[in-house]
Parts: structure tokens; C-alpha cells; sequence
């Protein structure tokens, strides 16, 4: 398939035409998605915790719908309606942030290169590129782009709906689905846009890289939910990349999951027409002998098929290095768009500083100015005030002054016209202390007169009694 470089580098600068939503549980089915569905009812069946309902959109509309399994990281089924064959293929892969990381912000499906880190546990539950490469096996759409045009087509190249296909599976299964469609099914469904598509996986134990399931078989399932309706399955097998049968739902079904019903009703089959029935399988036959016809008789497809195997093995040193030069000029694209950004980030940064330090100055100086402004009032209200109490402070001292001057005649004549009074009146306290003072002094006169007497007269009594004999008075 080509690979246009400069729809790869649109995508990389412009990431957000593409979304992928996942449908969240508390939506009924697949959300906008359900108009890929007969009676807008998906299948029933497949509840399993780790199958993601997503709604795979492009610019902002529904394109078809994909139940992702995050155990085995493929998609379980697509459902798609035809739209025209495409004309041209170009490959832009993408994968579903919110698989691996349900709070991230990207609500849209992203090219893998433009992550960069922002999605957590990238790639947990979902393949990546990098689980394909060298692995020899191919992104193997399960709704083939080559059955959409436009943006539908574009729609396609996620990998939440590609599978791991070897390289002649994957060519085999995109050929038979776009010729079974085109020449068995359209023809016969009176109503186009009434046919219903589902192209699913049934995965194996194998996996690829110990990661990635790889199925063991391919199957699709349509149904033309239109007056003289229809509905038919078939299924390719793995190990055999010319292996196309057809079978009804009903026993398609039994070959899925216990309790799947793919189409509302079984999409009428109790009802369907049998002679259109027929019909598209007559036209898959027909289409089946075809190829069997064109591989067998035609030996010298086979011979040259083994010449281009050998070209092909020579000419693989040089498209790998072609590759690597491509891979070289885009990273360089890449490299000078990140040059550029970071040269106008740097200059917008200090552009920006500059004029935000200005403003810091001018805010600064406008609010010093109006500081002073809003001070001089303040300050000449001060200053009055000051000065009005400077004037009642000199005129309480100027009065105070005066009344201490004042005061000294008045003091003095008022002692001294009340000195007499106190004078006279002094007098009688003075004679009676005067006459208490020589009263007191005649009797202490008296009191000491008295004791020297009573001190004489004992002593000369004891004199006597020491002295006289006491015989004489015996006597």
C-alpha cells in the first residue's frame, strides 16, 4: 500500500481530524455508532469486562463501529456499510488514547508519534505499531479500506480495527470481502444503504510478540434489512488464505461466543426471501470457482509469483534503505518544525517578559505617584493639626503662668492675716501646757523627796538590827 509523506506530515501537525470514542456504559449500545446496526440494535453477547465499545469517528462524524477486546488487542468486530469503492489508498495509523488511559483529555483518536508521553501505560490494552514490526505480520483491516472512499477510508487506518495477518491473508481476505461485496451482495440487496456489514476476528491462542492475539479465523456476516431481505455468513480460515465458506448466521454464530445473536431477529431470517438467499450464494460461488479456476490453471502466475519472490527478496535492501531515507527526511521535517518552534517560543518568551516588566515598572511608578498624590492631603491635614495643638499647648502654658504668678501676694497675704488668730489662740494651750509642766515638776520634787526619806529610814533600821546586841534585849 502507499504512503503518502505529506498526508502523514498533516496528520502529525493536525491530529485532531480523526476521533475514536470510546462509548462510555452508561450510553445505550454504541452511542451515535448504532446507526451501523439493523434496527439500530448492536449484537448481543459479547459482555465479557474487557470488550470496548468504541464509536470510530472522522471530522466530528460517525463512520463505523468497532468492540475492541483489551485481552487479546484486537478488534472483535466492525460493523460498516458500504459506501463506494475506493480509488485510491493512503495509510495514516492511529490508536485510542482512552483504552489505556480512561482520564486522559484526548477524546480522539491521535497518530501514535504525537503522544509522546502524554497517555499513561500507553499500549496496555491496545496493540501498537511497534508490536508488528519485524513480527511478519501485516495490520490486516477487518472493515477493508478499499470498500470506503474518502473519509470513511481514512477512518479505517486504526488499530483498534486491524488484526495480525501474514501479508498474502491479509491481500487475500481484502480481495475476497471487496469482491463478495461488490458483485454478491450490493447487487442484490434492492436498497443499498439497508445492507449491514460485520467483519470480525475470532482470536487464538498465538500471539504475536506474547502480546497480540492472532486469529484463527476471519468471518463476515451481512444483512440486507430491506423488502425481500437476506442474511449470510462466511468464514476464511488462517491456515488457508484461499478458504471462503458460506454458511447462515445461526451457524455462524455458534462458531462465536455462547449466547451471540449478530443481527436483530437474526435479521428476518425466519422471513428472508430463499430465492435471494440463493442468489448471493450462487454469486459467492461463482466468485469462490472464479479464483480457484484463475490459481490453478494459470501456472505461470505461479512462476512468476516465485520470480517477483526473488526480485522481491533482492530488492529488500533498497526499499528498506529507501524506507530509512523516508523515515530520515520526515524526522527532519520534524526536527526543523521543532527547530522553529522552539527559535518563535524563545522570542515570544522574551518578547513577553520585556513587556511584562514594563508593565511591573509602569504599575510600580503609577502606584508610587498616586501614593504621594493621596499623601499631601494627609500630610497638610497633619501639619495643621500640629499646629493648632502648638497653639493650645502655648496657651495653657501662658495661663498656667499667670495663675502660678497670681497666686504667691494671694498666699501670703492670707497667712499672714491669719497669723494673729492662730497666735492668740495658741495662748491658753501654751499656759496650760506651761502649768502641766510645773505641776509635774513639784510632784516628781515631792516623789523624789519622799523615796530618799523611806531609803534613810531603811537603812538605819538595818543598821540597828546588824549592830545592837541581841542579848540586851534579853536582858
Amino acid at each position: 500500500m502507499k504512503t503518502s509523506i505529506v498526508f502523514l506530515l498533516c496528520i502529525s501537525v493536525f491530529p485532531g481530524f480523526s476521533q475514536g470514542r470510546v462509548v462510555r456504559e452508561d450510553e445505550t449500545g454504541f452511542a451515535e455508532c448504532n446507526v451501523f446496526f439493523p434496527g439500530q440494535v448492536p449484537p448481543e453477547g459479547f459482555t465479557e469486562p474487557f470488550h470496548v465499545k468504541i464509536c470510530q469517528q472522522y471530522n466530528k462524524e460517525p463512520r463505523f463501529a468497532t468492540l475492541y477486546s483489551t485481552k487479546d488487542k484486537i478488534p472483535l468486530y466492525s460493523a460498516f456499510k458500504f459506501t463506494k469503492p475506493a480509488q485510491s489508498e493512503e495509510e495514516n495509523w492511529l490508536v485510542e488514547p482512552q483504552i489505556d488511559d480512561p482520564e486522559n483529555d484526548l477524546h480522539e483518536m491521535v497518530h501514535e508519534a504525537n503522544i509522546g508521553g502524554t497517555v499513561a501505560n500507553l499500549g496496555a490494552n491496545q496493540a501498537l505499531t511497534s508490536d508488528y514490526a519485524g513480527s511478519g505480520y501485516e495490520r490486516g483491516l477487518l472493515n477493508p479500506s478499499g470498500l470506503n472512499e474518502e473519509d470513511f477510508q481514512v477512518a479505517t487506518y486504526t488499530l483498534t480495527n486491524a488484526v495480525p495477518l501474514s501479508p498474502a491473508l491479509s491481500k487475500s481476505w481484502h480481495r475476497d470481502i471487496g469482491k463478495v461485496v461488490e458483485q454478491a451482495l450490493i447487487p442484490h440487496c434492492s436498497k443499498m444503504d439497508h445492507l449491514y456489514l460485520l467483519a470480525g476476528a475470532i482470536p487464538s491462542s498465538v500471539r504475536v510478540k506474547g502480546k497480540v492475539s492472532v486469529p484463527e479465523s476471519l468471518w463476515l456476516a451481512a444483512c440486507c434489512d430491506a423488502p425481500e431481505g437476506w442474511s449470510l455468513g462466511l468464514v476464511k480460515k488462517i491456515n488457508d488464505e484461499n478458504s471462503l465458506a458460506d454458511l447462515t448466521v445461526r451457524e455462524l454464530e455458534k462458531q462465536l461466543l455462547p449466547g451471540v445473536h449478530l443481527f436483530k431477529g437474526n435479521c428476518g431470517e425466519d422471513k428472508q426471501s430463499q430465492e435471494k438467499r440463493e442468489a448471493v450464494l450462487q454469486a459467492v460461488s461463482q466468485i469462490r470457482s472464479g479464483e480457484q479456476v484463475e490459481t490453478s490453471d494459470n501456472q505461470e502466475t505461479k512462476d512468476s509469483g516465485w520470480v517477483r519472490r526473488v526480485a522481491g527478496i533482492i530488492a529488500t535492501p533498497f526499499i528498506k534503505l529507501l524506507e530509512l531515507l523516508i523515515y530520515i527526511f520526515v524526522e527532519l521535517v520534524k526536527f526543523v518544525f521543532y527547530f522553529l518552534w522552539l527559535v518563535v517560543k524563545r522570542v515570544v518568551g522574551t518578547v513577553l517578559d520585556g513587556v511584562y516588566s514594563l508593565w511591573n515598572g509602569m504599575v510600580s511608578y503609577l502606584k508610587a505617584v498616586s501614593m504621594v498624590l493621596i499623601s499631601i492631603p494627609y500630610d497638610a491635614g497633619r501639619v495643621i493639626i500640629n499646629i493648632f495643638l502648638g497653639f493650645l499647648q502655648i496657651v495653657q502654658d501662658v495661663m498656667s503662668l499667670t495663675y502660678r504668678i497670681l497666686s504667691i501676694p494671694v498666699g501670703f497675704i492670707l497667712h499672714l492675716a491669719a497669723f494673729p488668730y492662730h497666735s492668740i489662740c495658741a495662748i491658753p494651750s501654751v499656759l496650760k501646757d506651761m502649768a502641766t509642766g510645773i505641776g509635774g515638776t513639784f510632784s516628781l520634787v515631792i516623789d523624789a523627796t519622799a523615796a530618799v526619806l523611806h531609803g534613810f529610814y531603811y537603812l538605819a533600821g538595818h543598821i540597828v538590827k546588824r549592830f545592837v546586841p541581841k542579848g540586851s534585849s534579853d536582858d
